[in-house]
């Protein structure tokens, strides 16, 4: 297509972010569970047709995790029934997924669920996700099978967030293993919270507040939160290292080779573990997957299955079990692997793969040269956790700013002609620029806004970028991956490319008084490639 040109315009503005009252909010999103969490070793029926008992299981290393099994009604001696293990999510005891076992259990599954270690009552440190709990898992499920009705050649793997890595990583280690469902999980941990370099500042001190109010963080994790919101450059390499070790993606080829059935769900607007790197990771697998992104934050999407309402994420994963582990012919696996379920209007895309996803490209030029003053947050910037992810999801009200009113001192701004006709975004936005700072170090974050004919702009995608050991006054390139995402532009409708220096999100390393230059040479055009569906 021919390319857009983007100018930019003079304007000013103000936002408010509250940082502390997200971080507040989004603990107690975490801890809501507790309350009602039910002691050990307690017995209940859980419904007309399946039982569940709670159980000390042993885990690795001799710690005791706290559990709970759901067994098929009627279940005789020597029956057997595919097994599936969930761990719990970050912060949140046993309790987390009754509602769901309990279905499960109903159509014919033994389910064992756990606290994962560290957490509330079960023994042992937070590893998050390390040697030792991969360990645990495979611990469960020796347990499981020589304590309940579980067939050995019928097991899956399945949870939400902290659950969700663990079950993906435990795929990787325990060729036992035949399904997992991971919901809202991460594949990468550093692209996770690191992403652009930058510290993800109300992520990682979400996390590091609720692991210390609901559990005991290992000594280890202890010094790479400090070390990381601290931005002690001089341990990088150790943190990029201790996240690494416990990122799926380093354990593709495993994973492969072990050859589990593997379906992936997220957000668009995931706080915690952002599409991106779900996508990358999706596209590296060479056995049976599914992928699935939907308008929301973190666990948002699934949150009302856990509760035992209707939810499309749950109805699929029972599908995937019921398909890989128990032979079901239901059809998941002749669907598209890939679907999307848009932010405008709700509806769902299929796709072959992730590459097939926005496969017309609009190239937005970014001309001219603009020189913006770092330290002062424009008004531009990418919300608060769970709070802005969770008012689009449900109101269609994403963050906003008046684009013709940002202070340009700050920000830099380009902006598209009017659209005659919707712009479908699907996928990855990607921006590449010349940039010149007066300082070795800087942040800067990029956003994409779709804007109204009054010049309200709602965030369409954003994402942050940090460089260090730059010559001050020397220009060099910078290429940034936005956050992918599935959005609908109005005709009547313009896109604009803000970039400024500070968000509420992250942790920026602007020193005082920096300056950066955004240029677009002749040699090295400057541009903002959008994906679009096909027409």
């Amino acid at each position: 297509m021919a390319p857009h040109h983007l100018s930019g315009r003079p304007t000013r503005t103000t936002a408010v972010a509250i940082t502390a009252a997200a971080l507040f909010a989004g603990a107690a999103f975490g801890l809501a569970p507790a309350a009602t969490a039910a002691p050990a070793r307690a017995t209940a029926a859980a419904s007309a047709s399946s039982s569940v008992k709670f159980y000390d299981i042993p885990g690795s290393g001799g710690i005791t995790l706290k559990g709970n099994v759901f067994t098929p009604a009627g279940a005789k001696a020597g029956d057997k029934y595919p097994l599936i293990v969930f761990p719990t999510s970050w912060g949140v005891p046993q309790i987390e997924y009754l509602a769901q076992a309990q279905k499960l259990a109903d159509a014919g599954y033994t389910v064992v669920s756990y606290t994962s270690r560290g957490f509330w009552l079960s023994g042992g440190n937070i590893e998050v996700a390390g040697p030792p709990d991969i360990a645990d898992v495979s611990s469960v499920i020796d347990w499981a099978l020589a304590n309940t009705p579980a067939d050995p050649s019928r097991i899956g793997m399945g949870g939400v967030s902290y659950g969700a890595g663990i079950s993906l990583l435990a795929a990787g280690h325990d060729k036992r293993i035949k399904a997992v469902v991971a919901m809202s999980g991460w594949a990468d941990l550093i692209q996770s919270i690191y992403s652009g370099r930058t510290q993800h500042l109300q992520a990682a001190a979400l996390l590091g507040v609720a692991g210390q109010i609901t559990g005991r963080p290992s000594a280890e994790l202890n010094q790479i939160l400090k070390e990381f919101l601290g931005s002690d450059l001089a341990k990088e390499q150790d943190m990029i290292d201790w996240g690494w070790k416990r990122s799926p993606a380093a354990y593709v080829d495993r994973i492969n080779q072990n050859g589990a059935a593997l379906m992936l769900g997220n957000a668009w607007g995931d706080s915690l573990f952002p599409p991106n790197q779900y996508a990358d990771f999706f596209g590296k697998l060479t056995g049976p997957k599914r992928l699935e992104f939907r308008p929301g934050d973190h666990a948002t999407a699934e949150a009302t299955g856990l509760l035992g309402l209707p939810n499309d994420v749950w109805t699929d994963a029972h599908r995937w079990f019921d398909h890989y582990l128990k032979g079901a012919d239901n059809g998941i696996d002749k669907e598209q692997p890939v679907q999307l379920k848009s932010r405008t209007d709700g509806s769902y895309e299929g796709y072959p793969s992730w590459q097939a996803v926005g496969p017309a490209k609009e190239d937005l030029a970014l001309s001219g040269t603009q020189k913006i003053t770092a330290n002062v947050d424009s008004g531009a910037d990418g919300g608060l956790v769970f709070l802005s992810s969770l008012l689009d999801q449900f109101a269609k009200l994403p963050p906003m700013a008046s684009i013709p009113l940002l202070p340009r001192s700050f920000a830099a701004v380009w902006q598209s002609g009017t659209y005659g006709e919707d712009r479908r975004i699907r996928g990855t936005a990607k921006l590449h620029t010349t940039l010149t700072s007066t300082k070795e170090s800087g942040t800067l974050v990029a956003y994409l806004y779709d804007v109204g004919p009054l010049g309200l702009g709602k965030l369409v995608s954003n994402a942050p970028y940090t460089f260090h050991g730059q010559m001050p006054g020397r220009p060099f390139p910078v290429d940034l991956e936005l956050s992918s995402t599935s959005y609908d532009v109005p005709a009547g409708h313009h896109l604009a490319l803000v970039v400024d220096t500070v968000d509420p999100l992250y942790i920026e390393h602007n020193p005082l008084g920096a300056q950066l230059t955004f240029s677009s040479p002749a040699s090295d055009p400057s541009h903002l490639t959008v994906p679009l569906r096909e027409k």
